[in-house]
């Protein structure tokens, strides 16, 4: 149990304190907020000099130096000081990018001020704001409950209680924890880091799991890194047995390495995962957490709330069901009668709204009007009208006709239409009148429904289009669930939770997904179809608004909070929509998968550039005796290659028609083929430079160079996407310029022999000659390889 002795005793102001007063106390205290532990711009921009991978550039640096190869020397240092500013301007830049986002979710709190209740965000509150806690709130602030119905409290996130606590006046409240049932007002007694959970947070520092995709390729790191090592020992041993000074041989050693392992991947992954967070958040999708953007494009079960998410939440009024009234136009004026018209109340609104004869309104003089009691389930209204006294009630259908006192045969022709329009997915409100001392009269029934937002059907199809099955997952009535889901083209295939989890059966992944939908689901039963389908090796979205919705959303692959969600749903979710309705989620999941292949083109792309230049160099090195490049050359490849594989993150991209998952094979095998064939074309080169043109050998170094750094960003446009690299999308501008201008700045360091031997023009447009038919014999093998794989695919599905 928590310590009361965390919540001080501020003084109480009864009508709250004043504007000028909260901000002199929050100038005094601080912001209500948790204080992150932030490394200073100088402490980040050294840490990228320090770790395995600096140290290697650095002990290249140190070998040049003592070997006096100051050329060499300064290329390194150039290269080691531009990755650290690389990685430190894209890394601030997502950090920005997610500290935006994260005031976007501010939770804001109900606090009296100035003697009036409003919304202030809750960083703003200070020691002695009343405030007002109701269902569904994250309490903003350490506080002292002082009036209203009680409160029972989740605080397991800070105590590991399982059951929520019950609160009543003068006992404490703690930041952090969920309101499940109650309203009270109370008094903020601490905040910020001086609140409970703030204490708790100062001792831990938390850190998030790398997503599935994250895991992959920090995997296919990992594996060029081991290759790298091993094919650079191979060198060092065969220099050491060839009797090469070991000054010369460990420098290119290290230099070989690395411009072979994969530097820019944490700075890949983090721009590119930034990048698409800013591009949902103008969708009106708030990402909580990076990782879930690489989850949401995989999805291939999405399961939906109804209310407020495929339907506008909102009343709407239908034909009205005549029982003894004589027309529509009576039973709608009797109803708007038993209305206030100034109510925000959802049913007197569509009620009036659905009038069309307000003149009538006008006219009727209101003696006495009862307000709904949710005992009797009736609302009453005394009025004249026309010099006649009227006496009209509206409600519950068995409450107005006991009102009524109707006859059997009224009583059984209201039975019939409730049926009826049950059936239809409405709701029935019953109104009757009595006029004078005359016999009460049923006038009939208002069917009331909740109507589709307009782009449900639409992106409901749009989702099915790519891949993913959209459930229903809805407290409601069944028939009315079913009536919503056949409108947007979900289906009708229902069926209601108590029997779809008796305790006697448990549903496999399957019986679930061959219902279109559960109705009447407690939030247990939502957090058992996400599980279920999860063991199933689905991945699963799930949206929801309320505290019921949290554990759902959690348990999810993509938990995602609709727009005008409770904080308790927003803290538990994945993704946050701004706005109304699922068409944001369509959008957010075509994001996702553009990211996706953008991962993707980098992998396959990262893998064939480490083949072609690893698998090049050992061979030269150990067939031909000869270093195909020098140090300073693979230095300044690594250094141009950097820029175009940040743009990557820029890059357009096309989504992928079905859910997607990680195939290593296939990235494997494509990356393999695509770097063999480097390979081959490297040494046609060489052997054309040596054997035919009889070129010396430093010229030649710089030919392989400028073919290496041209063909090996040609790569780029070949792993982009699965077509011709014709086919659209074409590059993004950023890419297509940043590409073309480091291979300009490559070629014209090979012309003019800037830190390389110098090869004019002629040698080097017949280079740019070579790889470009190069490129196009790459383009079709890529097309072969990949017909290739998905026949073999296809083979496996069907057997």
């Amino acid at each position: 149990m928590l310590n009361d002795a965390n919540v001080g005793t501020p003084e109480r102001h009864d009508d709250g304190l004043s504007s000028a007063e909260a901000a002199r106390l929050l100038s005094e205290q601080g912001a209500n907020e948790i204080i992150e532990q932030r490394e200073s711009p100088l402490k980040k921009i050294l840490s990228y000099f320090w770790g395995p991978i600096p140290w290697m550039i650095e002990a290249a640096a140190i070998l040049s130096a003592l070997a006096q190869d100051w050329p060499d020397f300064f290329i390194i240092v150039t290269m080691l000081a531009v990755n650290a500013g690389v990685a430190f301007w894209q890394e601030r830049k997502a950090d920005n990018a997610v500290e935006l986002l994260k005031q976007k979710l501010a939770t804001r709190a109900r606090v009296l001020r100035d003697g009036k209740w409003c919304d202030v965000p809750a960083r703003e509150l200070v020691c002695g704001d009343l405030i007002h806690l109701q269902l569904g709130d994250v309490v903003p602030a350490d506080v002292q409950l002082l009036k209203g119905s009680g409160l029972s409290i989740d605080q397991s996130a800070l105590t590991g209680e399982s059951l929520p606590v019950e609160k009543s006046a003068a006992d404490p409240a703690y930041s952090g924890s969920i309101v499940r049932v109650g309203e009270m007002t109370a008094l903020v007694t601490a905040t910020g880091m001086r609140t409970f959970f703030g204490k708790t947070a100062a001792l831990v520092e938390r850190a998030g799991a790398p997503s599935h995709f994250q895991q992959a390729v920090l995997k296919i790191g990992n594996a060029l890194i081991i290759a790298t090592l091993v094919l650079v020992a191979v060198i060092l041993v065969y220099g050491w047995f060839r009797g090469d000074p070991l000054l010369e041989t460990v420098q290119f050693a290290l230099i070989l390495t690395i411009a072979a392992i994969p530097v820019a991947l944490p700075a890949v992954l983090s721009v590119t995962l930034a990048v698409g967070a800013m591009t949902l958040s103008r969708l009106g999708a708030i990402v909580s957490h990076l990782a879930a953007i690489e989850e949401l494009a995989g999805i291939d079960v999405l399961c939906s709330d109804k209310t407020g998410t495929l339907t506008q939440n909102r009343l709407v009024v239908g034909t009205p069901a005549l029982i003894e009234a004589k027309d529509t136009e009576q039973v709608l004026l009797a109803a708007a009668l038993a209305c206030e018209q100034e109510s925000s109340d959802p049913i007197d609104t569509s009620i009036l709204a659905a009038l069309k004869g307000v003149d009538n309104l006008a006219r009727a003089q209101v003696e006495k009007f009862t307000p709904f009691d949710p005992v009797s389930k009736i609302a009453e209204v005394e009025v004249t009208l026309d010099g006649q006294d009227r006496y009209i009630a509206k409600g519950a259908p068995q409450s107005i006709l006991a009102w009524a006192k109707a006859s059997s045969e009224t009583q059984a022709a209201v039975e019939v239409q409730i049926e009826t329009l049950a059936a239809g997915g409405y709701r029935a409100l019953a109104v009757a009148e009595r006029i004078g001392d005359q016999p009460a009269e049923v006038l009939g029934l208002l069917p009331l429904y909740d109507p589709p937002r307009e782009d449900s059907a639409e992106t409901v199809s749009a989702l099915t289009k790519l891949g993913v099955s959209v459930k229903m997952v809805t407290g409601d009535h069944i028939a009315i669930a079913r009536q919503i889901a056949g409108q947007l083209g979900i289906g009708s295939n229902f069926i209601t939770a108590d029997k779809a989890f008796a305790k006697e059966h448990k549903m496999t992944a399957s019986e679930i997904l061959e219902r279109d939908g559960y109705a009447q689901v407690f939030p247990e039963h939502k957090f058992e179809i996400v599980e279920t389908l999860q063991s199933s090796d689905h991945l699963v979205g799930m949206t929801g608004d309320g505290v019921n919705d949290a554990p759902a959303l959690r348990q999810a692959d993509v938990g995602i909070a609709v727009s005008g969600a409770t904080d308790a749903a927003r803290a538990a979710a994945d993704l946050v929509l701004t706005e109304p309705g699922l068409g944001v989620i369509r959008h957010a999941v075509e994001e996702a998968r553009r990211i996706f292949e953008r991962m993707t083109a980098y992998a396959i792309f990262r893998i064939s550039e480490t083949v072609r230049v690893l698998l090049f160099m050992t061979l030269s090195i150990l067939v031909f005796d000869f270093y195909p490049v020098t140090a300073a050359m693979i230095v300044l490849l690594a250094l141009l290659n950097d820029f175009p594989i940040m743009m990557i993150a820029y890059d357009n991209a096309r989504p992928a028609p079905r859910p997607v998952r990680w195939d290593m094979h296939r990235v494997l095998v494509l990356a393999s083929v695509l770097g063999t064939l480097g390979v081959i074309s490297s040494f046609g080169m060489f052997w054309i430079a040596e054997s035919i043109w009889e070129l010396p050998r430093p010229t030649i170094q710089t030919l392989i160079f400028l073919k290496l750094l041209v063909a090996g960003h040609l790569t780029i446009y070949l792993t982009r996407n699965d077509g011709h690299f014709w086919d659209r999308p074409f590059p993004s501008l950023k890419l297509f310029i940043t590409t073309e201008a480091t291979q300009v700045v490559g070629t014209l360091a090979a012309v003019y022999g800037w830190f390389v031997e110098p090869i004019g023009w002629s040698l080097a447009l017949i280079v740019w000659g070579y790889a470009i038919v190069w490129f196009l014999i790459n383009n079709m093998a890529k097309r072969v390889v990949l017909h290739y794989l998905a026949r073999v695919k296809k083979a496996k599905e069907v057997n």
